[in-house]
């Protein structure tokens, strides 16, 4: 039998949690993100989008995990999805609020650095 890949399940149950808010409250969790600005038309199509994005990765991440199945492609999948996030970011960082810079640019390192951690690790057989 497989050995479930806790990593995995906790950080594939986060991003697939965090899509789900974006989905279902995506001005909360713009707000819980670092904005507090009421976003646009545009800005809501978006926050929509990343909500689907995150719930498929972490879905994905999650099960695979689950199952005890090879994880590192999830695992990079997830961290690309922040590296985007991150990359996208940088044209506006000089128009985005304090909390915003730390929270949804700091939020993005951090899940680059987990993306790439679990994408690379060595898991015991």
């Amino acid at each position: 039998m497989s050995r479930i890949d806790k990593p995995a399940v906790v950080a594939g149950s986060i991003r697939c949690a965090s899509g789900v808010h974006f989905l279902i409250d995506p001005l909360g969790a713009n707000r819980l993100w670092g904005n507090n600005e009421e976003p646009d038309n545009t800005a809501r199509l978006l926050l929509r989008s990343m909500g689907y994005r995150d719930f498929l990765i972490g879905a994905m991440l999650l099960q695979s995990g689950l199952r005890g199945k090879d994880t590192r492609g999830w695992f990079l999948a997830s961290g690309g999805a922040d590296a985007a996030d991150f990359v996208g970011g940088l044209p506006v960082h000089h128009e985005m609020s304090t909390s915003a810079k730390a929270i949804g640019l700091g939020g993005a390192v951090v899940g680059i650095g987990v993306g790439l951690w679990g994408a690379t690790r060595r898991r015991r057989a």
